[in-house]
Parts: structure tokens; C-alpha cells; sequence
């Protein structure tokens, strides 16, 4: 069977970071994700997906992450149900996050990301790395240089 998402869309609110009995970091937030078509009146409308989201990737999201990002993660949907104070069934849906990737960089005046793509393989937003790279540190600066009339095209 396959249960993969693939969404984009911008927090409506910063992440909820909380942690486990056991000390799990664990993030709840919701994606506001237009829909690909408008509605008779001509206006675009969204849909709020509930995430959830565990351990370092949660506390990373919760870090760089504030309300109005733009966002793209990628997990599985999961149901649960528990029961209320009430003593109702209460039914969940939501997307367990698997991977994120912050897809904007900050906004100007604060100390800026220098890619729109910050995620490490594992989903774990690294600061470190992005804030590292610099045109110093370019692998590929000065390394060959091509004559145009070397090109096949």
C-alpha cells in the first residue's frame, strides 16, 4: 500500500512545540494549502491540514519556522481517536511529517538563509550549514574554465 503526502502551503500559526513524558519534542501546526482552481466568485481557496511533527525535526520546525512560512513537508496521513472529558469518540486525521524543507528565506533585516531549500537529508533544518556556505567556500568557483567553442551546443 502507499500513504505518502507531499504538501506545500504557509503556517498559520508557529509550530506548538511540546515533549513527550519520555522527553519527545513533538510539533503540531497546521498548512494553509490553496487549492489549484478558484471558486465561482473567482477567489482561491485553501485547505487547513492539520501536522504533527517528532523529535529534532519538531524542535528545528518550531525554530526557524513562524506563522506565514512557506513550507513544504512530506509524510504519511494517519488516524487516531481518543476519547474527550465528555466521554465522546473523538476521530483525528493528520499528516505525520516526515521531512520538512523551508522554501523562503527570512524575511530582510534579520540574518538571512542564503538558499530557499534548508532541509538535510533526514529532514532536520541545519542553520549551521546554510549560514556557513559562503562564495569563499564555493567548490565550484574558478575550478574550469570553458572555451564556448568546446560546447557541444
Amino acid at each position: 500500500m502507499i500513504n505518502q503526502v507531499v504538501l506545500v502551503g504557509r503556517l498559520t500559526k508557529d509550530p506548538d512545540l511540546r515533549y513527550t513524558a519520555s522527553g519527545a519534542a513533538t510539533a503540531s501546526f497546521t498548512l494553509a494549502v490553496n487549492r489549484n482552481f478558484t471558486n465561482q466568485s473567482g477567489e482561491r481557496e485553501a485547505d487547513f491540514i492539520n501536522c504533527v511533527i517528532w523529535r529534532k525535526a519538531a524542535e528545528n520546525l518550531a525554530n526557524y519556522a513562524k506563522k506565514g512560512s512557506l513550507v513544504g513537508v512530506t509524510g504519511r496521513i494517519q488516524t487516531r481517536s481518543y476519547e474527550n472529558q465528555q466521554g465522546q469518540r473523538v476521530y483525528v486525521t493528520e499528516v505525520v511529517v516526515e521531512s520538512f524543507s523551508l522554501l523562503e528565506s527570512k524575511r530582510e533585516g534579520s540574518n538571512s538563509q542564503t538558499s530557499g531549500r534548508s532541509q538535510g537529508a533526514e529532514g532536520n533544518y541545519s542553520r549551521s550549514s546554510q549560514s556557513s556556505y559562503s562564495a569563499t567556500s564555493d567548490p565550484f568557483s574558478g575550478a574550469v574554465d570553458i572555451d564556448e567553442s568546446n560546447l557541444p551546443f
